[in-house]
């Protein structure tokens, strides 16, 4: 294949976050996820840059707020564009690397998750992007039609390609398209040599159609971690162990069953109207040299995971981070970030 896209552990440039505002979402609890920003934020500049998309008339104030807070100055790269909201995970630029290992950016159509919120404006964020100079030079943006979120794939960085089929197969996506020619697009654009489609699993409060992301990631080449269910008068209980069956089914290119290591379910987070919300400690982020993973002031089930994450990932920081005012607008860490793999930035 001519590309290839890297798994999430490679080594990075940077992450891409877009700051929460009073015109989107965010407005109800504007005050606490911003605070959650501050800390996701101060976090990451211990290890690398982070790019911020901010409201415009911003930047000073934001950089002056963000510094106070604990945040390496020469590690913050602000920039004012208008966003609808802040789920970078899905309208953010995908990074693959071509056989002379050029960095290509993908910028795939984003529409609100199946066409269900307004994306005009972070539909239009990586072309802005791109004209803002802060890209090494080489560096390509190419625009592709087709619907594809980074939320809804994992890549291994081998060419595996692990997907949810509800999401790339959801009829508000690319209608146009069979499975056949969707398996193509991933070929043609991300380099893809095989993709494992998940079948079943799904989470309540979920906007995505099951964002793989939420669901299952890899660890490495040969190991999945996933999110299971061992209680049987949980609604979640048959959807995901028909889920751990299916990637129990799946083989790593050398033909080996994949070693699986399941990821306890949070307690049951609500919104204020009393509905479930998809909290799911999936949805971690890889930054160089850390790993920050998804809290939700659960006693029992918060600590579980942080040891999973330190057994698996020895070699790396893990770092909870609180993703309780994330989760009321049903996304987590993982879903309001994008890595920026190294060699993209100046």
């Amino acid at each position: 294949m001519n590309h290839r896209l890297p798994a999430e552990w490679e080594q990075q440039d940077g992450i891409l976050l877009a700051w929460p505002h009073s015109e989107s979402d965010w407005a109800p609890l504007l005050s606490s996820v911003e605070k959650t920003y501050e800390s996701l934020i101060t976090t990451i500049t211990r290890f690398e840059r982070v790019v911020v998309l901010v409201p415009e008339g911003t930047l000073s104030s934001l950089r002056v707020r963000l510094v106070a807070a604990g945040a390496k100055e020469d590690r913050l790269l602000l920039v004012e564009l208008p966003t609808n909201d802040t789920w970078a995970r899905d309208f953010g630029f995908l990074t693959v690397f071509d056989k002379k290992g050029r960095r290509k950016l993908l910028d795939f159509g984003f529409n609100g998750w199946g066409l269900k919120f307004a994306a005009d404006k972070d539909n239009l964020i990586n072309r802005r992007l791109f004209s803002q100079g802060i890209f090494k030079r080489g560096v390509s943006l190419s625009t592709i039609g087709l619907i594809l979120e980074g939320g809804s794939i994992e890549s291994d960085g081998e060419g595996t390609i692990m997907t949810s089929r509800e999401c790339l197969l959801s009829p508000n996506r690319n209608p146009h398209l069979s499975q056949g020619q969707i398996e193509r697009a991933l070929r043609r654009y991300l380099g893809a040599k095989r993709i494992l489609w998940v079948n079943h699993g799904s989470l309540a409060g979920d906007d995505t159609d099951s964002h793989i992301d939420t669901l299952a990631r890899f660890a490495n080449p040969t190991t999945i971690l996933y999110v299971s269910c061992e209680d049987p008068q949980d609604e979640h209980f048959s959807a995901l162990k028909a889920m751990e069956n299916d990637l129990k089914s799946f083989r790593t290119r050398q033909g080996k069953p994949y070693t699986l290591i399941p990821l306890p379910l949070p307690k049951a987070c609500y919104d204020e109207n009393g509905h479930r919300l998809p909290a799911t400690y999936a949805n971690f982020l890889f930054i160089n040299g850390a790993v920050i993973v998804p809290t939700y002031d659960d006693p029992i089930n918060d600590p579980k995971a942080l040891a999973i994450f330190q057994e698996v990932f020895p070699e790396r920081e893990i770092i909870g981070i609180s993703a309780l005012s994330l989760i009321q607008q049903h996304g987590s860490v993982h879903c309001i970030t994008m890595q920026i793999p190294e060699g993209v930035l100046v």
